[in-house]
Protein backbone atom coordinates (compact mmCIF):
# COMPACT_ATOMS: atom_id res chain seq x y z
CA UNK A 1 0.00 0.00 0.00
CA UNK A 2 0.82 3.66 -0.50
CA UNK A 3 1.52 6.14 1.82
CA UNK A 4 -2.08 8.07 0.23
CA UNK A 5 -3.85 4.86 0.50
CA UNK A 6 -2.81 4.00 3.50
CA UNK A 7 -3.72 7.24 4.99
CA UNK A 8 -6.96 6.61 3.80
CA UNK A 9 -7.69 3.80 6.10
CA UNK A 10 -6.80 5.75 8.52
CA UNK A 11 -8.70 8.73 8.07
CA UNK A 12 -11.95 5.87 8.24
CA UNK A 13 -10.77 4.29 10.99
CA UNK A 14 -10.13 7.36 12.84
CA UNK A 15 -13.74 8.53 12.03
CA UNK A 16 -14.82 5.02 13.33
CA UNK A 17 -12.77 4.91 16.70
CA UNK A 18 -14.54 9.47 17.32
CA UNK A 19 -18.02 8.01 16.60
CA UNK A 20 -17.58 4.63 18.56
CA UNK A 21 -15.94 6.55 21.81
CA UNK A 22 -18.85 9.05 21.51
CA UNK A 23 -16.94 12.02 20.49
CA UNK A 24 -14.75 14.17 22.08
CA UNK A 25 -14.12 14.35 26.01
CA UNK A 26 -11.20 11.38 26.59
CA UNK A 27 -7.73 11.09 26.95
CA UNK A 28 -5.04 11.22 24.29
CA UNK A 29 -4.27 7.52 25.37
CA UNK A 30 -7.75 6.08 25.01
CA UNK A 31 -8.28 6.90 21.46
CA UNK A 32 -4.59 5.82 20.21
CA UNK A 33 -5.33 2.69 22.20
CA UNK A 34 -8.59 2.40 20.06
CA UNK A 35 -6.33 3.43 16.88
CA UNK A 36 -4.38 0.47 17.08
CA UNK A 37 -7.52 -1.79 17.89
CA UNK A 38 -8.91 -0.36 14.71
CA UNK A 39 -5.81 -0.59 12.14
CA UNK A 40 -4.73 -3.43 13.32
CA UNK A 41 -8.40 -4.79 12.82
CA UNK A 42 -8.53 -3.48 9.20
CA UNK A 43 -5.08 -5.10 8.56
CA UNK A 44 -2.57 -2.78 9.64
CA UNK A 45 0.98 -2.92 11.38
CA UNK A 46 0.84 -0.55 13.86
CA UNK A 47 3.82 0.07 16.05
CA UNK A 48 2.93 2.08 19.29
CA UNK A 49 4.61 4.74 21.16
CA UNK A 50 7.73 4.07 19.30
CA UNK A 51 11.22 5.28 20.14
CA UNK A 52 13.36 7.16 17.63
CA UNK A 53 17.13 7.86 18.26
CA UNK A 54 18.10 11.38 17.84
CA UNK A 55 21.42 11.76 16.69
CA UNK A 56 23.06 15.60 16.87
CA UNK A 57 25.92 16.28 15.71
CA UNK A 58 27.03 12.38 15.22
CA UNK A 59 26.32 11.88 19.06
CA UNK A 60 22.71 9.95 20.02
CA UNK A 61 20.92 12.33 22.34
CA UNK A 62 19.82 10.38 25.45
CA UNK A 63 16.19 11.01 25.06
CA UNK A 64 14.70 9.72 21.93
CA UNK A 65 11.61 11.26 20.11
CA UNK A 66 8.33 9.14 20.79
CA UNK A 67 6.17 8.52 18.06
CA UNK A 68 2.48 7.97 18.93
CA UNK A 69 1.94 5.70 15.94
CA UNK A 70 3.65 4.22 13.08
CA UNK A 71 1.41 2.81 10.06
CA UNK A 72 3.04 0.33 7.57
CA UNK A 73 6.02 1.11 8.51
CA UNK A 74 5.15 4.27 6.30
CA UNK A 75 2.51 7.04 8.19
CA UNK A 76 3.04 8.50 11.36
CA UNK A 77 0.18 9.30 13.74
CA UNK A 78 0.01 11.69 16.26
CA UNK A 79 -3.04 11.95 18.38
CA UNK A 80 -4.46 14.69 20.32
CA UNK A 81 -7.63 15.65 22.44
CA UNK A 82 -7.51 19.50 22.72
CA UNK A 83 -10.08 21.76 22.23
CA UNK A 84 -8.42 24.06 19.31
CA UNK A 85 -5.69 22.44 17.70
CA UNK A 86 -2.31 24.48 17.83
CA UNK A 87 -0.24 25.06 14.71
CA UNK A 88 3.05 24.14 16.45
CA UNK A 89 0.86 20.36 16.34
CA UNK A 90 1.52 20.60 12.38
CA UNK A 91 5.07 22.04 12.24
CA UNK A 92 6.23 19.11 14.83
CA UNK A 93 4.92 16.22 12.21
CA UNK A 94 7.34 18.06 9.97
CA UNK A 95 10.01 17.35 11.97
CA UNK A 96 9.25 13.78 13.23
CA UNK A 97 9.07 13.15 9.58
CA UNK A 98 12.73 14.57 8.56
CA UNK A 99 13.95 12.96 11.13
CA UNK A 100 12.29 9.66 10.32
CA UNK A 101 12.82 10.11 6.61
CA UNK A 102 9.25 9.40 6.38
CA UNK A 103 6.73 11.48 3.61
CA UNK A 104 3.38 11.65 5.41
CA UNK A 105 2.16 12.30 8.53
CA UNK A 106 -1.63 12.73 9.93
CA UNK A 107 -2.34 14.69 13.54
CA UNK A 108 -5.71 13.59 14.63
CA UNK A 109 -7.48 15.98 17.07
CA UNK A 110 -10.27 13.73 18.66
CA UNK A 111 -11.65 16.78 20.45
CA UNK A 112 -13.17 18.15 17.49
CA UNK A 113 -16.85 17.49 17.77
CA UNK A 114 -16.63 16.09 14.14
CA UNK A 115 -13.05 14.46 13.83
CA UNK A 116 -13.08 14.87 10.13
CA UNK A 117 -12.23 18.33 10.93
CA UNK A 118 -9.15 17.74 13.18
CA UNK A 119 -7.42 15.83 10.61
CA UNK A 120 -4.39 17.21 9.46
CA UNK A 121 -2.38 16.15 6.53
CA UNK A 122 1.66 16.85 6.80
CA UNK A 123 3.90 16.23 4.09
CA UNK A 124 7.58 16.03 3.37
CA UNK A 125 8.51 15.32 -0.37
CA UNK A 126 4.94 13.19 -0.88
CA UNK A 127 3.54 13.24 -4.67
CA UNK A 128 -0.77 13.47 -4.96
CA UNK A 129 -1.28 15.49 -1.80
CA UNK A 130 -5.09 15.97 -2.43
CA UNK A 131 -6.78 12.65 -2.55
CA UNK A 132 -8.52 13.86 0.81
CA UNK A 133 -9.99 17.33 -0.71
CA UNK A 134 -13.41 16.47 0.17
CA UNK A 135 -12.32 16.29 4.07
CA UNK A 136 -10.02 19.39 3.36
CA UNK A 137 -7.02 17.28 4.33
CA UNK A 138 -4.44 18.70 2.46
CA UNK A 139 -2.00 21.06 3.44
CA UNK A 140 0.84 23.00 2.11
CA UNK A 141 3.74 21.26 0.04
CA UNK A 142 6.99 21.10 2.00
Amino acid sequence: MTENEISKVIVDAAIEVHRELGGPGLLESVYEEAMVEELTRRGLKVERQLQVPIIYKGKQLASPLRLDLKVNGLVLVDNKAVAELNPIFEAQMLTYLRLTKLKLGLVINFGERYVKNGIHRVVNGLQQLCVFEPLRLCVKIF
